[in-house]
C-alpha cells in the first residue's frame, strides 16, 4: 500500500499495555464498595468495549449492577492514574516513526473515552504521531460498528485504509467497512484479521506488502 494510506490503530492492547492501570482503577472502585478485587486474567477478557462496559462487567463479576456514579468514579480515578504502569509496547514507537516517515496517515479509533485516550497519548509521547483521535464518545457509533472506523478514515481525508487492532471489534469494524485488517497478536483479544502481526516491528513490512 502507498504512503498515503490511512492507518487506523486501536489503542488498548495494540499501541499500549494499559491493563495494569485499568485493573488498579477498577479495583479501587470495587474496594470502595466493599467488593473483592479482580485479577489481571479476569480483567483482560473485559477490555475492548469501552469504560462503561468494563465497569459493568467488573461489577457483574460480583453479582452487582454498576450505576452512573460507579462509572464516574472509575473515569475520574483512571484519568488521574492512567499512566502509572501503562507502557507503549516494545518496538511500537520505532514502527510509528517508520510508518509516519513513509507518508502513511495515522489515526486512533478506540472505544476508550476520548479524554482518557488523549491524556495517555500526551503522557506517553504518542500524540505527535496521531493527528486524528476518535474515542468511544466521539461519534454516535463504537466498534464493531464500521461507522466508528469510517469516522477516523474520513478525518484523515478518506481513501485506502487499514485497521490495526487486537480485538474482534477491530476486525469486525474493518470487515464491515471493507478494508484490510491486521490483528495484533500481542494484545488482549482473540480474533482473526486479514493479516496477523506478532510484534510491532513486523508492522511496516506487513503494511507495505498489502
Amino acid at each position: 500500500m502507498s504512503g498515503k494510506t490511512a492507518l487506523v490503530f486501536d489503542l488498548d492492547g495494540t499501541l499500549i499495555d494499559s491493563a495494569p492501570d485499568l485493573l488498579a482503577a477498577l479495583n479501587r472502585v470495587l474496594a470502595a464498595r466493599r467488593l473483592p478485587a479482580l485479577d489481571g486474567k479476569a480483567l483482560r477478557s473485559m477490555i475492548g468495549d469501552g469504560a462503561k462496559a468494563l465497569v459493568e462487567r467488573g461489577f457483574a463479576a460480583h453479582g452487582r449492577q454498576a450505576g452512573p456514579a460507579d462509572l464516574a468514579d472509575f473515569l475520574a480515578d483512571y484519568e488521574e492514574n492512567a499512566t502509572v504502569e501503562t507502557v507503549v509496547y516494545p518496538g511500537m514507537t520505532e514502527a510509528l516513526i517508520q510508518l509516519a516517515g513513509s507518508g502513511y496517515r495515522l489515526a486512533i479509533c478506540t472505544n476508550k473515552p476520548v479524554s482518557a485516550a488523549a491524556i495517555i497519548l500526551e503522557r506517553l509521547a504518542l500524540k505527535p504521531f496521531f493527528p486524528v483521535l476518535i474515542g468511544g464518545d466521539s461519534t454516535p457509533f463504537r466498534k464493531p460498528d464500521p461507522r466508528h472506523l469510517a469516522g477516523a478514515v474520513a478525518e484523515l481525508g478518506g481513501g485506502a485504509a487499514v485497521m490495526i487492532g487486537d480485538h474482534e471489534n477491530d476486525m469486525a469494524a474493518a470487515r464491515g467497512l471493507g478494508v484490510p485488517s491486521i490483528f495484533a497478536a500481542w494484545g488482549y483479544g482473540i480474533a482473526q484479521g486479514t493479516h496477523t502481526a506478532h510484534s510491532a516491528a513486523e508492522l511496516p513490512t506487513l503494511i507495505a506488502g498489502l
